[in-house]
């Protein structure tokens, strides 16, 4: 593969996007829930609103109290998870090949999440990408987050890019609103974290990859808005 059929840069969203995160997310959320003396929840209650973030998995767990008592369990959620934020986590298949297709094109890849940044840190050192990973912006890098474009145009910035030559791969409809808004192709990982209402092909994204090997072909990682 050359560097002519990847884009310049491309960008990940982190969590139902290159890492599967769930259990790890799942195991910090039970130990709050057993706290609370409530009874620990299975994988499938949370995994289609991990991507949503922590909040989200709060109004899982805890349907009947209101946002101002949830909020009093954010902290410790996070403290919790942050004790082991990459114990079962794991590339999502296929993702390394991906990743060491745009190194060998001569390409960079960063990340783009609205994890906290210390935590998507410790997820990515935690991946072995610490030294790979040419950017990460974090949730908490700016007053404001995806959909929000402000997170990718800090990206670009930062890697000395232009937002049109770069790549946007992610899970959740407010990835494909942010690449939008920030002039970047937008392409879904149908393989990530959703809901069952949710339906990708409504959410007007340039491109979509069923499974991560797929962004390797038919052009998916090239800058162009054509699907190659």
């Amino acid at each position: 593969m050359t560097g002519s059929t990847i884009a310049p840069v491309v960008l990940f969203d982190l969590d139902g996007t290159l890492v599967d995160s769930a259990v790890d997310l799942l195991n910090a959320l039970n130990r709050i829930v057993i706290e609370q003396h409530q009874s620990p929840l299975p994988l499938s209650a949370i995994r289609p609103v991990v991507s949503k973030g922590a909040r989200a998995m709060l109004r899982v767990a805890f349907p009947d109290r209101d946002d101002a008592g949830r909020e009093q369990l954010l902290q410790p959620f996070l403290d919790r998870y942050a004790e082991a934020v990459a114990r079962h986590s794991t590339p999502f298949e296929g993702i390394e090949d991906v990743l060491q297709a745009i190194e060998s094109a001569g390409s960079r890849w960063g990340i783009v999440t609205n994890k906290l940044h210390y935590l998507a840190r410790d997820v990515v050192a935690g991946m072995g990408w610490a030294e790979r990973n040419s950017v990460l912006i974090g949730g908490d890098s700016l007053p404001n987050k995806k959909p929000d474009p402000d997170q990718l145009f800090l990206a670009a910035e930062k890697l000395g890019v232009m937002p049109q030559d770069c790549i946007y791969v992610g899970d959740d409809e407010r990835d494909v609103v942010a690449a939008r808004n920030a002039g970047m192709v937008s392409v879904v990982a149908l393989w990530g974290y959703r809901e069952a209402h949710e339906n990708p092909s409504h959410w007007r994204a340039d491109r979509s990859a069923a499974m991560p090997r797929d962004l390797l072909g038919a052009g998916l990682l090239s800058a162009g808005r054509g699907r190659g």
